[in-house]
């Protein structure tokens, strides 16, 4: 049998390399080399099969390289018609593992909370909420809580609110109401008797006790003014650190109650004073509270700040104001909304204690990532399943829109970021959104001055706008050469001044 030649044996890379795998199998290859007589022949047969061989392996590996270059394009919001639907069903089930759009579970949500911000959320729902079941399951769960309470003012409001819906068990309870207010009249002479009888002493340590049981008494029964009131006064008789501490503690949650963020964060400066006497429970308490108002002022980066510094120890230890899940979604969507891809890979994805807690919220933590790989219409798919259960937060309520807006123009922006020209019908695709919407989306950007870049409307092309470099580099070198100009001048001004002893000294008021 004769040597087989291998340029006759490659028609294409992929089917030569088959064609090749193949012979080698059957020990064809074995077979011309035993086949021919001439050494020389030999060698250059081995050699010319060996090359070809190496040539037809390298074809292959750029072959699947492409292969998969390909598929992230396309993932990225290119044209999906050239993948196979099996490829397209394996990245969606790799990349979508948790979307949760369904309805929130009132019962596990109220779960995560105690005390007075468990009812104020459960009204918070009912009163925002259009989903008429879900109205009624959060007033009578809040109705069940506040009975197990003394606050009477609240329990009106919310039987005000059932007005009857669930029946006569959930009606006004006068017996109850009576008994509780009677009660609360003999606790409060008693609470007065005692502080009174503490200050006549001048106890310290007694005074402050007695403020802080006032405190206490006005909180259990929705007086928050008195209670903010007798909280501080608690001040003036602290005699540790660890008062003081604790007088800041009691200040800040009254001050979220009562939506008075200007107090939580003067509370919060307070207490951070006393670093030494500070357990790391509650330095997560104070970075919670300090990201809570700041998220209030609407200072998203600060407030992701705080949330992201956030220590695991918190757990459910201040379940009466926020919980260790609304850690992990205020933090994430406040650092998604203001942070560069730089921050958002040292500071969330990378931070190993905020691991701890978007592990709570898997959702949040699939958008970021999705966010900081490019896969735009994921991230999108996940904010907009979150959007109905994020607008029932009470703190989160009303900046839901703001937040929503900064991340979709972060993402916008930063897709365009890497090109020359961007097809508008591809990107419109990638953010599931029609070219029409999107080219007002882009226009308001560009008018804003975030996007450096002019819109072809016919051809529904974007292209960028890039600075030039050598005009700016000039612009520079003048700015600083007349910058230079006017320290030189000031310094030749003083330095004859101090030459010529000419000194201008301030008269003394006798």
């Amino acid at each position: 049998m004769g040597p087989i030649n291998p340029s006759n044996t490659i028609v294409s890379p992929t089917s030569g390399w088959r064609r090749l795998k193949s012979c080698r199998d059957q020990s064809t290859l074995h077979r011309v080399l035993d086949g021919a007589t001439d050494d020389r022949k030999l060698r250059n047969e081995t050699l010319s099969c060996k090359e070809t061989l190496r040539n037809c392996a390298i074809m292959e590996t750029e072959e699947e390289a492409s292969g998969q270059m390909t598929d992230e394009i396309y993932a990225n919001g290119g044209d999906g018609e050239a993948l196979s639907q099996q490829q397209q069903q394996q990245q969606q089930q790799q990349r979508r593992p948790i979307i949760s759009g369904e309805q929130l579970d009132i019962e596990a949500y109220a779960a995560l909370y105690t005390d007075r911000t468990k009812i104020s959320r459960l009204i918070f729902i009912a009163d925002k909420c259009d989903n008429v079941s879900m109205q009624l399951e959060a007033l009578r769960m809040a109705y069940d809580e506040i009975k197990k309470g003394e606050n009477t003012q609240l329990f009106r409001e919310v039987v005000q609110k059932i007005d009857g819906r669930l029946g006569p068990n959930y009606g006004p309870d006068s017996g109850w109401m009576d008994a509780v207010d009677r009660r609360a009249e003999q606790r409060k002479e008693k609470l007065e008797n005692e502080l009174n009888a503490y200050r006549t002493n001048l106890i310290k340590e007694s005074i402050r006790m007695g403020y802080n049981d006032f405190g206490e008494f006005y909180y259990t029964h929705g007086a928050l003014g008195d209670a903010f009131k007798n909280y501080v006064r608690t001040r003036d008789y602290c005699t540790t650190a660890k008062h003081i501490i604790h007088m800041c503690l009691n200040a800040i949650l009254v001050s979220i109650e009562m939506g008075q963020f200007a107090h939580v964060t003067s509370y919060v400066s307070k207490a951070e004073q006393n670093k030494n006497d500070l357990d790391p429970i509650t330095i997560a308490k104070l970075q919670c509270a300090a990201g809570l108002a700041h998220l209030e002022a609407k200072k998203y980066k600060h407030a992701a700040r705080k949330f992201l510094e956030t220590a695991p120890e918190l757990g459910n230890n201040y379940s009466e104001v926020i919980a260790a899940q609304d850690v992990a979604t205020y933090g994430g969507l406040c650092a998604l909304a203001s942070f560069d891809r730089a921050e958002l890979k040292a500071k969330v994805i990378d931070n190993i204690n905020f691991r701890n807690f978007l592990e709570l919220v898997p959702e949040v933590r699939e958008l970021i990532h999705d966010f900081y790989s490019s896969h735009y219409a994921s991230c999108l798919d996940y904010l907009g399943n979150l959007k109905a259960n994020l607008l029932l937060d009470i703190h989160l309520h009303d900046h839901v829109e703001m937040l929503y807006t900064q991340i979709r123009n972060k993402a916008l922006i930063q897709y365009t970021h890497p090109f020359v020209s961007v097809d508008l019908n591809m990107m419109a695709n990638a953010f599931k959104t029609t070219v029409a919407g999107l080219q007002k989306e882009l226009e308001a950007l560009i008018t804003d001055n975030q996007i450096q870049a002019r819109i072809d409307s016919h051809n529904k092309i974007l292209y960028a706008r890039h600075a030039d470099q050598r005009k700016a580099t000039f612009q520079r070198v003048l700015q600083t050469g007349v910058e230079f100009d006017r320290d030189v001048r000031a310094m030749l001004l003083r330095a004859n001044l101090i030459k010529h002893d000419y000194n201008l000294k301030a008269s003394r008021k006798i």
